[in-house]
C-alpha cells in the first residue's frame, strides 16, 4: 500500500507534466516552444555543435598556428574545426545564430546541410541567409508557423509595400510593387487566392493609390470594394473599354516624363529621370494598381468578333506589363487556370509578370506555367498543397528563389469596411471617372412613411 501511494505521489505529477507538455505541443505550439522547446533545443545545439558540424562535413583543417598551439599545450590530436559560432538569439518562433565561415567554405555548403541540421537539433526547420561575405545566419524554427498564421509585429510595410502573408521561416511576405511591379497569382476554388487578393486591396486602400478592378465574374470578387475603386469592369466588354484607357494614360505619363527630360544646361542631374518617381511631387501622377481577376475570361472567345476583341485586350495587357512600371501602373493578374492553350499572347504576358504566387491548382500544367520557368523544383511543392490548408501557396520570382507562404484569414466584411472608410482617399483621375462604380448604401433600418394611412 505504501508503495502504491509513493508511486502515485511521484508518478502523478510526472504524468500531469508530460500530458500538459503534449497538449501544449499539439494545441499551442508557440507556448510550448517558449516554455520547453527553446531550452531543450538550446541545450541540444550547444552540446552537439562540434560533432554535428563534423558529421555534416562542415569542418575544415585548422590553421598551422592553431595546430602547433594545440600540440604544444595539450599534446592532443589536432581535429578539424567547425565554423565559429556567434551568440544564440531566441525569438518567439525559434532562434537565430550567426556563423563565421571557415576558409574554403561558402553559404551553399551550409544550405545543403540544412535538412541534416534540422534533424540533429530537433527543430521544425533550418533556413540559411547570407549576412555579408563570410558570415551566414541560421534561422531555426521551432514549430510549424504556417499551421496557425500569426503575422510578426515588424512586417516591413510601407508605401506600395503590403505584408500579405507569412513565410515558412516566420518572416513576412511583403508585396513590394516598386521592386516587383507585376505579379501572376493562380489558385483553384477555395485555395485562398481570393483571400490573398483581399489582403492586397485592404492594404492598398489607405494609401494614395488608384485601384482599378477587372472582374469578369460579374464583379462578385471586387464589387464589395467598390467605394475605394477608381474603376471597375465586370465583364469582357467593359474590360475592352477600360484597358485602352489605361494604355492611353500610360502613354500620357511617358509624354510627361519625356517633357521633363528636356535637358537644359541649368537642369541638375538629379532631376533627370526615366520614371514617375523622379518627377517633382507636385507633378508626379498617382500610381495605379490594376487587379485582373479570372484572367482566362479575357482569353476565351465564342465568335469571330470576340477573337478580335480578345487579341486587342491581350495586346493592351502585354503593353502595360512591358511599359507600365515606369509610368506607375502595376498589374496583379489572378486566375484559376493559366496556360499556353488560352491562346496567342498568354506566354508573352506571363514572361512580363515578375512575381509568381501559386496556390493549390487542379492541374500540374498551371503550376508549371506559374513556376516552371523560374524555379522548376517549386512545381512539386505547389502540386503537393493539401485542400485542408487554404491560403497555403508557393511564392517565387525571376531570381530563382521560392518559399512557402500562407495568408492569414481576413473576412470579406472587414475588407469591405476598410474600403468604405477610405472612400475619401480615391484620387481624382479624370480618365477613369466614367468607369468608377457606384457604391450602393444599404438602409440602416426599415423606413417609415411620412404619412401613415388611416383605415
Amino acid at each position: 500500500m505504501n508503495d502504491m501511494l509513493t508511486l502515485m505521489e511521484v508518478g502523478g505529477p510526472v504524468v500531469a507534466i508530460g500530458g500538459g507538455a503534449a497538449y501544449l505541443r499539439a494545441r499551442h505550439p508557440a507556448a510550448y516552444w517558449s516554455t520547453l522547446g527553446l531550452p531543450i533545443s538550446t541545450a541540444r545545439l550547444l552540446g552537439s555543435y562540434g560533432s554535428v558540424m563534423e558529421a555534416c562535413g562542415l569542418t575544415v583543417a585548422p590553421s598551422r598556428l592553431r595546430a602547433w598551439a594545440v600540440q604544444a599545450t595539450t599534446r592532443r590530436e589536432v581535429r578539424p574545426v567547425p565554423p565559429r559560432r556567434g551568440l544564440l538569439r531566441p525569438t518567439s518562433t525559434g532562434m537565430r545564430i550567426r556563423l563565421k565561415l571557415a576558409p574554403g567554405q561558402e553559404p551553399a555548403d551550409i544550405a545543403a546541410s540544412a535538412e541534416r541540421l534540422r534533424h540533429a537539433w530537433g527543430v521544425h526547420g533550418v533556413y540559411v541567409s547570407e549576412i555579408k561575405p563570410g558570415v551566414v545566419e541560421l534561422r531555426l524554427i521551432g514549430f510549424d508557423v504556417l499551421h496557425k498564421v500569426r503575422m510578426p509585429r515588424r512586417t516591413g510595410g510601407g508605401f506600395l509595400k503590403i505584408p500579405v502573408a507569412l513565410r515558412e521561416d516566420a518572416t513576412a511576405f511583403v508585396r513590394d510593387y516598386r521592386a516587383i511591379p507585376h505579379q501572376l497569382t493562380l489558385g483553384a476554388t477555395l485555395s485562398g487566392k481570393s483571400m490573398f487578393l483581399r489582403h492586397l486591396v485592404a492594404g492598398l486602400a489607405p494609401q494614395p493609390v488608384a485601384l482599378v478592378g477587372i472582374d469578369c465574374k460579374r464583379g462578385v470578387e471586387l464589387a464589395p470594394f467598390a467605394p475605394r475603386l477608381s474603376a471597375l469592369a465586370t465583364d469582357p466588354a467593359e474590360a475592352a473599354q477600360l484597358l485602352p484607357v489605361l494604355v492611353q494614360m500610360m502613354e500620357d505619363r511617358y509624354d510627361l516624363i519625356r517633357a521633363r527630360q528636356g535637358i537644359a544646361p541649368s537642369t541638375p542631374d538629379e532631376e533627370i529621370t526615366s520614371d514617375i518617381w523622379g518627377l517633382p511631387y507636385a507633378e508626379r501622377p498617382v500610381p495605379v494598381v490594376a487587379f485582373v481577376d479570372e484572367v482566362a475570361e479575357l482569353f476565351l472567345t465564342a465568335t469571330k468578333k470576340d477573337e478580335e476583341r480578345r487579341d486587342e485586350m491581350v495586346t493592351h495587357l502585354i503593353r502595360i506589363a512591358q511599359l507600365g512600371r515606369a509610368a506607375g501602373i502595376y498589374l496583379e493578374v489572378c486566375g484559376q487556370r493559366f496556360g499556353a492553350e488560352l491562346g496567342k499572347g498568354a506566354t508573352m504576358l506571363r514572361a512580363q509578370l515578375t512575381g509568381r504566387v501559386c496556390h493549390r491548382v487542379n492541374d500540374e500544367s498551371s503550376a508549371k506555367m506559374a513556376l516552371g520557368d523560374i524555379a522548376p523544383e517549386a512545381v512539386g511543392a505547389a502540386c503537393s498543397i493539401a485542400p485542408e490548408r487554404p491560403g497555403l501557396a508557393v511564392a517565387g520570382d525571376t531570381s530563382g528563389g521560392w518559399s512557402r507562404i500562407r495568408t492569414p484569414y481576413l473576412s470579406l466584411s472587414t475588407a469591405a469596411t476598410i474600403c468604405a472608410e477610405t472612400a475619401l482617399l480615391v484620387p481624382d483621375v479624370p480618365a477613369l471617372n466614367r468607369f468608377r462604380p457606384t457604391a450602393r448604401i444599404s438602409p440602416s433600418g426599415p423606413s417609415d412613411p411620412l404619412v401613415k394611412p388611416r383605415p
